[in-house]
């Protein structure tokens, strides 16, 4: 059995991320740690996966079918709303988003929903079936994504907004010199998987955690406050809303 967290474990509140896992290994009555790798997308293939968290773009396209959908998690971060959140685009000074054309972008990966997708999402409506950026930057993080905006690499890039919350709470200098220019449309946020038949009981051990005061300092710590049980198909927003910036090419190298 493996249980993974992986899509937003910052080195620093990763003491949070095991003390939230210790929680709900506890109401599932199991003891096993959480499994890191330095490929998330391992666990995810794993037929004896008990939980997992991942982004809504694989959930809705490489594994599609293949993971069994738990909830949704709720943060309070800027950004966020109930169940949906979206990416935050940033830049090294506020300007117009056309001022963009002909620059570099950053994308943390191109099967990210707040890295890749959203970036075309906002940038779709200017750049009329052609490309909009000269190049783009694969970074493979969030972060990193920050930084080659700090060191002049990429001159935007979307970040997802619970990530920059946990920055600017545990990491504050990886925004130092960057500002905001626009946020994409918000999609139903990182569900929470598994590749069994546990669902419902791990539903209900969500339930628990959340109502038990002994895991706040933990939860308050990874921004978590709450979950959603969303419909089975509320993550085809994610598909919708690829197929309409199908038109438009190179938006992402």
């Amino acid at each position: 059995m493996i249980a993974s967290l992986p899509m937003y474990d910052l080195p620093e509140a990763r003491g949070a991320t095991d003390q939230f896992w210790a929680a709900l290994a506890d109401a599932l009555g199991i003891d096993l740690p959480l499994t890191r790798v330095g490929d998330h997308t391992i666990a995810w293939q794993r037929p004896d996966l008990i939980f997992s968290q991942t982004c809504g773009y694989p959930f809705t396209h490489a594994f599609a079918g293949k993971l069994t959908y738990v909830a949704t998690p709720h943060y309070d971060a800027d950004g966020c709303e109930g169940s949906n959140y979206c990416s935050i685009l940033f830049a090294r000074e506020a300007a117009p988003l056309e001022s963009f054309r002909g620059k570099v972008a950053a994308y943390n990966n191109p099967d990210s929903m707040s890295g890749m997708l959203a970036l075309k999402l906002v940038f779709a409506p200017l750049a009329q079936a052609g490309r909009f950026f000269e190049s783009a930057v694969e970074t493979g993080g969030h972060a990193a994504s920050l930084a080659a905006l700090q060191n002049g690499i990429a001159d935007v890039a979307a970040v997802d907004c619970v990530t920059v919350a946990l920055l600017r709470k545990h990491r504050p200098q990886a925004l130092h010199g960057l500002v905001e220019v626009a946020r994409s449309p918000k999609v139903p946020g990182l569900p929470y998987v598994t590749n069994s038949s546990a669902a419902p009981k791990l539903q209900a051990a969500l339930a628990k955690v959340f109502a038990d005061s002994s895991s706040e300092t933990a939860r308050a710590q990874l921004l978590l406050k709450g979950f959603s049980i969303l419909p089975a198909n509320a993550y085809d927003i994610i598909l919708q809303r690829e197929r309409s910036t199908d038109e438009i090419g190179g938006l992402i190298l």
